[in-house]
């Protein structure tokens, strides 16, 4: 009678026991989890910043080759484009007769660390280290987190 009495189930000191070891390893496995998703933030940002200064750079390489027209360019914009819309808007290409638009990115992304597809801008004329655009054109991108990333540096200096 003892032996099946036993077998039925577990005693409360087992269970206790167990539910301390899980609860020890979900408590370190927690700030790993932590890191792991700002890390793949991190990655998202960069690829985020990447994309949309590689679309700056074309949009200033076909006005250097004069493929827009200059009534498309604000005075002193440099060649660069004067705000982001323009890059998803696309612009008219110069002598083309059929209305044929170039196009530099499909949408203005999300800033994976705000949330938000606001950014911070820069235009040509801006000193390096200004917080405040200009509203010339859009020379550069940033975040506008406050945050810091892994590595020490501030998002919005990437």
């Amino acid at each position: 009678m003892r032996r099946l009495r036993a077998a039925h189930g577990y005693t409360f000191v087992e269970l206790l026991v167990v539910t301390t070891i899980v609860l020890i390893l979900a408590s370190a496995v927690q700030p790993l989890a932590r890191v792991t998703i700002q890390r793949q933030k991190e990655v998202e940002l960069r690829r985020v910043l990447r994309e949309m200064r590689d679309a700056i750079d074309k949009f200033k390489d076909a006005a250097d080759q004069g493929m827009i027209p200059t009534t498309e360019l604000k005075a002193n914009s440099e060649g660069y484009p004067p705000d982001l819309e323009v890059l998803v808007e696309g612009v008219s290409v110069a002598n083309d007769a059929s209305g044929r638009k170039l196009k530099f990115l499909r949408r203005i992304p999300i800033d994976p660390m705000t949330g938000e597809a606001e950014w911070g801008l820069r235009s040509y004329q801006d000193k390096p280290d200004t917080t405040s655009w200009g509203g010339q054109n859009v020379f550069d991108v940033r975040s506008l987190s406050e945050g810091t990333g892994l590595d020490g540096t501030k998002y919005k200096d990437w």
